[in-house]
């Protein structure tokens, strides 16, 4: 069995999650969708999980508290990214997609679980490192045990979870181009040198968006009656192609909770049938035993016995 997995670690990036989710199932793949939760999402914001998912896992938040490193990326929030390497623990699935709750997927990517541990993409940043935001593994307690000696022993160059996985993951580099993952897999709109002649070549086959960076698309204000984003100024959302992705984010995350709305009241309306067809049976019962009792057809020896009718008078006399 294999799976797309992802990690939420508050209710923030919960709201990601649920795009993500929605993006995934619109794509019609049939691979399982199991997302790692902390204790930090709160119960109203699992219930809106779990319509989009299939799965979610309650781990230990891991933190690697390294605010040295974290202040060179200005994301002391990355921290507890670390509790990514509980993905290894998943070893009911035999072959996993990790997807970051800041993506969205616009294609069928089933084919990623053709690929091998640890196939990734390069980082726009540093292309000798990997993108940890969508990368191919092999659920492990071998691998999580050496993940977890690691973050231990020598920590994450970053303070996050891409550092520790690119020392893990060393040879990453230079192995072999099969682990290397087309830019098509992880595309992070807020690159700009060549960006935009590239985008209008290739921009009909990016399969995942990435929006890296401290402003995601939750944070922008969306106009649903003239479908349109309100971005902050001067962020990467200014660039070539990216309010589309922004706006394309928002409207999988409506749908998502509209078909979650929608299922919630099918499942309200049918209990609320339920309820109405038991009372219906109920009264039915009623009138029919009077009726029979009515023409001396008395069931002596079921309801209306004398101990029923005894335990009835009692109970009313008590009542009052």
């Amino acid at each position: 069995m294999e799976a797309f997995v992802s990690l939420v670690t508050n209710d923030s990036y919960a709201l990601g999650a649920i795009a993500l989710g929605r993006s995934l199932r619109n794509t019609g793949t049939w691979k399982k969708l199991a997302l790692l939760i902390t204790n930090q999402v709160s119960q109203d914001m699992r219930c809106r999980l779990e319509r989009q998912w299939d799965e979610l896992v309650l781990v230990e938040q891991l933190d690697s508290e390294d605010s040295e490193h974290l202040a060179l990326l200005t994301r002391p929030e990355l921290g507890v990214t670390f509790s990514k390497i509980h993905a290894w623990r998943l070893t009911q699935y035999s072959k996993c997609v990790f997807l970051d709750a800041d993506t969205i997927v616009l294609q069928n990517v089933d084919e990623l679980f053709d690929r091998e541990e640890l196939s990734a993409a390069p980082d726009i940043g540093w292309p000798d490192c990997f993108n940890s935001g969508v990368f191919v593994f092999e659920p492990s307690l071998s691998t999580f045990r050496g993940l977890m000696d690691l973050a231990r022993q020598r920590g994450s160059f970053d303070g996050g979870d891409q550092g520790l996985l690119n020392v893990y993951w060393s040879d990453w580099p230079t192995k072999d181009i099969k682990y290397h993952l087309p830019f098509i897999y992880n595309v992070t709109p807020n690159i700009t040198y060549g960006y935009a002649p590239a985008y209008e070549r290739f921009g009909h086959n990016i399969k995942i968006i990435h929006f890296i960076g401290p402003n995601k698309p939750w944070q922008h204000h969306y106009v649903p009656e003239v479908d349109s984003v309100i971005l902050f100024p001067g962020t990467y959302a200014s660039e070539h192609g990216a309010q589309d992705y922004i706006r394309r984010w928002w409207q999988l995350y409506i749908e998502a909770e509209q078909i979650g709305q929608s299922d919630f009241m099918e499942i309200a309306d049918a209990k609320n049938r339920q309820v109405e067809s038991v009372r219906a049976r109920r009264r039915s019962s009623r009138i029919n035993h009077q009726t029979n009792f009515e023409h001396g057809h008395i069931d002596f020896n079921g309801r209306d016995s004398f101990e029923n009718i005894q335990a009835h008078i009692e109970k009313m006399m008590n009542s009052n």
